[in-house]
């Protein structure tokens, strides 16, 4: 199976998915030849340059409008999407304001945009495509807004930019022809951002409607880094959002962003063939297809605590577990003013995030969480009861990548030791509930 995988650790945005596409594709001149084709009307010439990001090699695609950059790509080098009611243009049509000489903003309905997708000289598939995700990010925009659809009208994601990025993507997904998508969770950046209603928060309102249902988290890099477009374009093409499967790599490629940081500022893509399990991985329930299925996501959530004594502190603890918390602990550290504190760290579901932030600031002291999204390998496993010479003994059994292990159940060890007045050890206990037969060997290497 051809697996396209998109490794998003800084974010995504239109132009930088362009870039890495297009470094994965093998009819690069034919791209640029249709591409350029099709947007002559406009006055685009779409052009590939060369980019270094922390000595990382890859390209930037670099738009030029009637010779010059469109002046709506902001200070960070990302577009940002937001949208504006329609009652404020009455007629309907796009819309240029001109404030002072630094700044344009192109207004374009949703119809608009439609409009010109059609006239496109580019496949039909790539037009479908095209306009499915305008439709999408339409829906985000109409959401927040309390629009409608025909309603809103675009500000930045309604230039022609944009609508290069989208168009471009569509484009070479149809010339490269993966099978499948898949994309890593998406960094969305941290803080705030100048859009053209004001100052909102990361990520934007529309984005983060665009990224429900897809897992995404913040970090320290200070800015937008997954854009409205670039959303839109993951949402719209990924099957899936995980880890990266066992993949052959044949292509990588690198699309980079415009700013630098101390991270290399780019999406990577791999593409190639999906590699076969171990075969005795390849359990029921279990194929190649499938990759590892109970791989997953988790969120951590955590605050430093120095004000809170340790029978306050256990509570929270009982009350996230109570909750649904997958595991709740606590670190001693050190923190200012000399204060001995303690770190509380509760993993979740990261769907779960807004319950469980409401319940650290409910029930703790602190005054602010951090988040950190992991990506989590586990084994499968179940829960047999064996019947032994001393009683019923629960066993969880857990098996994948290979690998098969067993553990009984300490609450019914101890119940049994208890019950035998402490007349027989653990390790008794245990030795009467394990099936060793039922362990294949370990293949010689």
């Amino acid at each position: 199976m051809k697996t396209l995988y998109f490794e998003c650790n800084m974010g995504a945005a239109g132009d930088m998915l362009l870039g890495a596409l297009y470094e994965l594709c093998d009819r690069k001149e034919d791209f640029l030849r249709d591409m350029n084709a099709a947007f002559a009307p406009y006055g685009v010439k779409l052009t590939a340059e060369p980019s270094v990001k922390c000595g990382i090699r890859g390209t930037h695609m670099h738009i030029l409008i009637h010779g010059r950059e469109e002046n709506t790509r902001w200070p960070e080098g990302h577009e940002h999407g937001s949208a504006e009611p329609a009652d404020a243009h009455a007629d309907g049509n796009a819309h240029v304001h001109t404030h002072g000489e630094a700044h344009t903003h192109k207004h374009a309905t949703y119809r608009s945009v439609l409009e010109t997708i059609g006239e496109l000289a580019l496949p039909d598939a790539v037009k479908k495509n095209a306009r499915a995700i305008y439709e999408q990010i339409g829906n985000a925009e109409a959401k927040v807004h309390g629009q409608t659809l025909e309603q809103i009208h675009f500000h930045e994601v309604g230039t022609i930019d944009a609508l290069v990025d989208v168009a471009g993507c569509a484009y070479l997904l149809y010339l490269i022809a993966p099978d499948e998508i898949i994309s890593s969770p998406v960094h969305v950046g941290s803080g705030f951002v100048q859009c053209a209603h004001g100052v909102l928060p990361v990520p934007a309102p529309a984005t983060a409607e665009l990224l429900k249902g897809i897992p995404f988290y913040t970090g320290s890099v200070a800015g937008e880094l997954c854009t409205p477009t670039g959303a839109a374009i993951l949402k719209h093409f990924v099957s899936h959002f995980g880890p990266i499967p066992p993949l052959a790599a044949s292509s990588i490629g690198y699309g980079m962003g415009t700013r630098d940081f101390s991270i290399a500022n780019c999406v990577r893509a791999f593409f190639g063939e999906k590699t076969d399990l171990p075969s005795d991985a390849n359990r029921e329930g279990e194929t190649d297809e499938d990759g590892f299925p109970f791989d997953d996501c988790v969120l951590s959530i955590s605050c430093g605590l120095d004000d809170m004594t340790g029978e306050a502190i256990g509570l929270a603890t009982e009350i996230l577990l109570d909750a649904g918390a997958l595991d709740v602990y606590t670190i001693p550290l050190q923190m200012k003013k000399n204060r001995p504190g303690v770190l509380l760290t509760c993993l979740c579901k990261p769907e779960d995030r807004d319950k469980f932030t409401a319940l650290f600031f409910l029930h703790t002291t602190t005054r602010g969480v951090r988040y950190q999204l992991f990506e989590r390998a586990k084994l499968e496993s179940t829960v047999e009861t064996r019947h032994t010479s001393y009683g019923d003994i629960r066993v969880k059994r857990s098996s994948g990548y290979g690998i098969e292990k067993e553990k009984a159940e300490f609450e019914d060890l101890k119940s049994i030791v208890m019950k035998h007045h402490y007349s027989i050890s653990l390790d008794d206990i245990r030795g009467s509930a394990a099936r060793p037969a039922s362990f294949p060997k370990q293949r010689e290497p």
